[in-house]
């Protein structure tokens, strides 16, 4: 048998020692470097990962489910960014005031009345209600089905299918 930690071949028997939690069997000379096994308990090394608890609903709470685009019937009016800024006006606002009373920056703020971005739905809904204003309207499934707007040549007015 050979000693596990210089491996010089060990004349007799070989010393068992533990070495930063691990078991060896070593020579004389190298059993200085451990300590004995006496009441040693081997501890393994594999930590069972931590499972965060999860809170249960109180009775009579559940879950919000987000709505999936094929049940949304409210689009965004295309002149969102005048309508709020003329209600702003209206009160008498300034972008600052207007950003402080719904706790928004007033360059979000002002980006919206650029038209540069179109408001999410909690800050449509934090402008509506400050500025008393509706920015949605209701549109039929029909119209957003059959494209209504578009009278334009299509691809099946030019093109010819043979049949066999």
């Amino acid at each position: 048998m050979q000693c596990e930690i210089c491996g010089v071949e060990i004349i007799g028997s070989a010393r068992k020692v533990v070495v930063e939690g691990t078991e060896l069997d070593v020579c004389g000379r190298c059993s200085q470097y451990g300590k004995a096994p006496q009441g040693w308990i081997p501890v393994s090394r594999k930590v069972a990962p931590v499972v965060a608890a999860t809170p249960k609903p109180k009775s009579g709470m559940r879950k919000t489910k987000r709505r999936s685009f094929d049940d949304m019937d409210d689009e965004i009016v295309s002149d969102y960014s005048r309508i709020i800024r003329d209600a702003r006006e209206a009160k008498g606002w300034t972008l600052e005031e207007l950003g402080l009373n719904i706790k928004e920056k007033a360059a979000l703020i002002r980006k919206i009345e650029r038209s540069e971005i179109k408001p999410e739905d909690n800050l449509r809904k934090k402008l509506e209600r400050s500025l008393e204003i509706k920015l949605t309207e209701r549109v039929s499934h029909d119209a957003m089905e059959h494209g209504t707007g578009f009278q334009g040549t299509t691809l099946g007015d030019i093109v010819k299918i043979k049949r066999k």
